[in-house]
C-alpha cells in the first residue's frame, strides 16, 4: 500500500506491453484449464456473483511491520536519515547499521493473536470475506514458505499466520484472501543499502549490506540478508535521496532499477507455493495491473494458474475473485479493479472494490492516541456510497504487534455490527439502482492513478442519499442525520424521469415498526422519520421503498 502523503504512480501499463524476464515453470507449474497467461484469455473472466453480493470485507493488514506500531512503510523509511521511523528506530533498537528490520522480525512474537477470535468479531460487524496479509513490501512471507527462508514460521513468531487465518476465515464461513506485495521488495528496500550522509555515523552501512557469512555466532546465523533485502542490485535512480517517494517508480520506469530474472522467479514461485498451500478464494496485488508487468510474465502466469485451480477445485466453477491497480479498460475484463483509499464520482458498470482502512495501513499507536482513527459511521457512509456505485469495501482493521485489536477499534467493529443488525438488507445482496445517489456530495472528486480521493469531497448530510435495490424494493439510505426534519427524496418526484411513470405503493424505515407518514409530488418523496426511530449511534437510516421497480 502507499502512503497517502507519498507521490503516486504513473497511469496504466497496456495490456500490448513486452516482457522480456520470463519465468520458468517448472519448479511451480500452470494448472492446465480455460486460462492461458496472455491478456486476451484472461479476458474472458466473469466475476462470481457472491462476490457482487458479498459488498463488505475486512482485513488484517498484519506484519512484522506492526512491531514498532510505528505505522506504514517502517521497513523502508527506518533506513531515511532524519525520518522519524529513523529516529525512533535509533532510540528505541538502535543505529540501523546494527540494528535493522531483519531485527524488528526477531522481537516480532504475536504472542497473544488468537485468529478465531478476531474473525469472530469481524463476522459479527457483517464481514463476508476476509482477507490476511500474506506478504508486504518488506519482502517477509508470513506463511511456511518454501522459497523465502525469511518466513514468519522460522523466525518471529514462530507460527504459520497465514494458515491460521485461513483455517478461521474457513470455520466462520468467510471466503478467504490474500494479499500480496513482495514485487515491489527489489526498489522498496533499497534504502536498506545506503548510510548515514551525516553525523558521528556517517558512511557506516546500513545492515542490508550484509550477507551470511557475517551471521556467524548471531541470531541470524545460516540465514542471508540479502534474500530479505533483495538488495543485489544497483539502486534505483533517486534513491540517495532520502525525501524522494518511489510512487512514480511503481510501475518500473522512471529510473526505477530493472528487477532480474532470480528476483522476477523467486516471486513466481513464492506466490505460487501460497496458491497452492491455502488456496484462497480471493487474490490482492499491490501492483500496477498485474505484478513485474510489464518486466515479467510472472503475473500472467499466476493468474492464468489461480483462475485455472480455482476452477478445478469447485468443479468447473470459477470463485475466484483477483485484483489489481490502475487498470485499463481492457484490463478490468480480466481482473476486478481496485480503488485505494478513493471512491469513483459515478456508479461503474462493472465490479469494482474499494480497499481502506480506520487508521494506517500498519498498526500506528498514536492513532489510538490520538482517538484518529474513522468511526464507525464513517465506515457505513463509505460502504453505502461504494456499494451504490456498484462496488465493494475492503475495510483494514489494523493488529497490534501482540496480535490483538485495541478498545477503539473493538468498539468500531460493535457499532458497525450495530447498524449492520437493523440495516444489513440494504447493503448484501444488492445491486445498484439507475441513479446511484443525490445530494450536494454527490459530485465526486476524481480519482489519481490508485484512487487517494478519500475525504476530498463535501461531508455528507442528510440530504445526501444512496441508492440499492434487492428483491422488488428500492432501499434509500440516508447518509447523516435529519432530526426533525423529513426526509426529502427529489429522484423520486412523481415526474422523475427514472419512474418511468410509476409510483411509490409503500414506504418502511428499517428496524421500525411504526408506519411512516409520506408524500409523493412533484417535489419528491417526503417521509417523516418517526420519534422512535432505531438508535445505532450512526444516525444513518434505510428506507424500503415499494412500487418503483
Amino acid at each position: 500500500m502507499l502512503p497517502q502523503a507519498r507521490s503516486i504512480a504513473v497511469g496504466p501499463i497496456g495490456e500490448d506491453a513486452v516482457p522480456t524476464v520470463i519465468v520458468s515453470t517448472v519448479a511451480e507449474p500452470v494448472a492446465p484449464g480455460r486460462f492461458s497467461p496472455t491478456w486476451d484469455s484472461l479476458s474472458q473472466y466473469q466475476v462470481p456473483e457472491w462476490f457482487r453480493d458479498a459488498k463488505f470485507g475486512i482485513w488484517a493488514h498484519w506484519g512484522a511491520q506492526c512491531e514498532p506500531e510505528q505505522g506504514d512503510w517502517y521497513a523502508r523509511s527506518m533506513y531515511l536519515e532524519g525520518n522519524a521511523d529513523y529516529l525512533w528506530g535509533v532510540a528505541h533498537y538502535g543505529h540501523p547499521s546494527e540494528s535493522g528490520f531483519k531485527d524488528v522480525i526477531h522481537r516480532w512474537k504475536a504472542e497473544n493473536w488468537n485468529p478465531e477470535k478476531l474473525v469472530t468479531l469481524y463476522k459479527r460487524a457483517g464481514a463476508q470475506y476476509f482477507f490476511a496479509l500474506a506478504n508486504h513490501c518488506d519482502n517477509f512471507d508470513n506463511w511456511d514458505s518454501t522459497y523465502q527462508p525469511w518466513n514468519s514460521v522460522k523466525l518471529g513468531p514462530g507460527k504459520d499466520l497465514i494458515e491460521g487465518w485461513a483455517r478461521a476465515a474457513r470455520a466462520a464461513g468467510l471466503p478467504f484472501g490474500v494479499s500480496v506485495h513482495a514485487s515491489h521488495a527489489w526498489i522498496w528496500m533499497e534504502p536498506a543499502q545506503g548510510a548515514d550522509m551525516r553525523g558521528a555515523k556517517a558512511g557506516l552501512a546500513y545492515d542490508g549490506n550484509l550477507t551470511r557469512a557475517d551471521g556467524k555466532g548471531l541470531w541470524w546465523e545460516g540465514l542471508d540478508p540479502q534474500e530479505l533485502y533483495a538488495q543485489r542490485h544497483p539502486r534505483s535512480a533517486g534513491a540517495d535521496d532520502p525525501d524522494r517517494g518511489i510512487g512514480d517508480q511503481w510501475n518500473w520506469s522512471n529510473g526505477a532499477s530493472i528487477p532480474d530474472l532470480a528476483y522476477c522467479q523467486k516471486f513466481y514461485n513464492r506466490t505460487m507455493d501460497l496458491i497452492n498451500r491455502y488456496h484462497p478464494d480471493l487474490l490482492y496485488f499491490d501492483d500496477t495491473a498485474l505484478p513485474l508487468w510489464p518486466v515479467s510474465d510472472a503475473g500472467l502466469k499466476i493468474a492464468a494458474h489461480f483462475y485455472n485451480s480455482n476452477m478445478a477445485a469447485h468443479g468447473g466453477e470459477l470463485r475466484a475473485v483477483l485484483f489489481g491497480k490502475i487498470l485499463d479498460e481492457a484490463e478490468r475484463r480480466a481482473l476486478v479493479w481496485d480503488i485505494e483509499r478513493g471512491v469513483p464520482a459515478q456508479k461503474l458498470p462493472f465490479a469494482w472494490q474499494t480497499d481502506t482502512c480506520i487508521g494506517n495501513w500498519h498498526y500506528k499507536r498514536s492513532l489510538y492516541d490520538e482517538d484518529r482513527y474513522k468511526s464507525a459511521r464513517t465506515v457505513i457512509q463509505m460502504l453505502a456510497d461504494i456499494v451504490s456505485k456498484n462496488g465493494n469495501l475492503l475495510l483494514n482493521i489494523p493488529v497490534r504487534a501482540d496480535g490483538t485489536l485495541d478498545g477503539k477499534e473493538e468498539g468500531i467493529l460493535g457499532g458497525i455490527a450495530d447498524w449492520m443488525d437493523v440495516n444489513r438488507e440494504c447493503i448484501f445482496g444488492t445491486r445498484p439502482w439507475k441513479l446511484f445517489g443525490e445530494g450536494p456530495a454527490s459530485d465526486g472528486v476524481p480519482i489519481s492513478a490508485q484512487g487517494f480521493n478519500e475525504g476530498l469531497g463535501k461531508a455528507f448530510s442528510p440530504r445526501d442519499i444512496r441508492f440499492t435495490t434487492k428483491a422488488g424494493f428500492l432501499y434509500a439510505i440516508v447518509l447523516s442525520d435529519p432530526g426533525s426534519e423529513a426526509v426529502t427524496i427529489k429522484s423520486l418526484s412523481s415526474h422523475s424521469p427514472a419512474l418511468e411513470g410509476l409510483t411509490v405503493s409503500s414506504v418502511s424505515l428499517l428496524g421500525s415498526p411504526e408506519p411512516l407518514r409520506w408524500t409523493q409530488d412533484g417535489s419528491g418523496l417526503v417521509a417523516t422519520l418517526p420519534a422512535g426511530r432505531p438508535a445505532s449511534g450512526t444516525g444513518i437510516y434505510v428506507l424500503r421503498i415499494g412500487g418503483v421497480l
